[in-house]
C-alpha cells in the first residue's frame, strides 16, 4: 500500500499524478482524464463527482503508460489487449517482487 493511502483505500487525481511523476514526468491531469474518457481506466466515484483511484486503478494506468512509452502502441492496441486478455496482461508484465529473506550482515 502508497503511503498517501494508509488512511483510506484509495487516492484522489492529484495523488495518482503525483505518484505517477517520477516514473512518467510527462502525465498530467488532462492525460489520466483522456485515459478514463477513452475507457482505457474506469476509476469509480464518490457522490459527488469526485473520482476515486485503488491501488488496481493506479497498476493499470501505470501499465497503460508503459506501454506507450517503451512499446510506442497506440491507445487502440492497448485498449484491444485490455478488453482480450484483461487484468492478465498487467499481472503477466509486472516487474517481480524480490524477497530477500537472507540476514543481513
Amino acid at each position: 500500500m502508497t503511503p498517501a493511502m494508509s488512511d483510506r483505500a484509495f487516492l484522489s487525481i492529484g495523488e495518482v499524478l503525483d505518484l505517477l511523476k517520477a516514473e512518467f514526468p510527462d502525465v498530467t491531469i488532462s492525460k489520466i482524464r483522456f485515459l478514463e474518457s477513452q475507457g482505457l481506466i474506469d476509476p469509480e466515484r464518490t457522490p459527488s463527482g469526485y473520482r476515486k483511484f485503488y491501488e488496481a486503478d493506479v497498476e493499470r494506468l501505470r501499465w497503460i503508460l508503459r506501454q506507450q512509452r517503451e512499446n510506442f502502441l497506440p491507445l487502440k492496441v492497448i485498449k484491444d489487449r485490455l478488453v482480450t486478455e484483461g487484468d492478465l496482461v498487467i499481472e503477466a508484465d509486472a516487474d517481480p517482487v524480490v524477497i530477500d529473506d537472507a540476514p543481513e550482515d
